[in-house]
């Protein structure tokens, strides 16, 4: 998935990600391609995912401005970024590259957007690894990575709304069928 995001010195900016289910892991392994070029693996365990999206989804369903028809919003808004979704080619983790278990993700909404930085463990150049920004769109169809992998995991998910498995039971029955 392409993200638009700024710059912020010293930050590995990521500008593309691929997130996929490690079942060896018990953990998804988000693999980003950075501004400068190289890529970063970040781990994110259920309970730091159980955390944060929450808040990712709470902010989407404030851009609907919380009126009685928000859900049928939030399941068109959905349905349109997970039909606008592009097919790209992942970005490819390589055992050399750097790679952290996230501890923490600070978030920063604007109106706008969602800047999320990723932190592990310790001091240095690992403190914070990466950030990426992701506007509603973007961040629809990731959330929508995370919710499939959520169900191919087996986790529990009780903090997903309705609109998101009804966005994505609608995408696939009208989807064509690909052989």
């Amino acid at each position: 998935m392409a993200i638009s995001s700024e710059d912020q010195s010293g930050v590995a900016q990521l500008q593309r990600i691929t997130s996929e289910y490690i079942a060896a892991e018990d953990r998804i392994r988000l693999t980003g391609e950075t501004n400068q070029g190289q890529t970063v693996a970040l781990w994110l365990t259920q309970r730091l995912l159980g955390r944060l999206m929450p808040h990712l989804l709470g902010w989407l369903e404030q851009q609907t401005g919380g009126r009685l028809d928000a859900e049928i919003r939030q399941d068109f808004a959905q349905q349109a970024a997970i039909a606008s979704l592009t097919p790209q080619p992942p970005v490819p983790p390589h055992a050399q590259n750097r790679s952290c278990l996230v501890q923490e993700v600070n978030i920063n909404a604007t109106p706008q957007n969602v800047r999320l930085t990723f932190r592990s463990a310790g001091g240095g150049d690992h403190a914070m690894p990466a950030f990426l920004v992701l506007s509603p769109l973007p961040l629809r169809q990731w959330l929508d990575v995370l919710y499939r992998l959520y169900r191919t995991a087996g986790w529990a998910a009780d903090f997903w709304p309705d609109w998101m498995a009804q966005a994505r039971t609608a995408s696939v029955q009208t989807s064509p069928l690909l052989h």
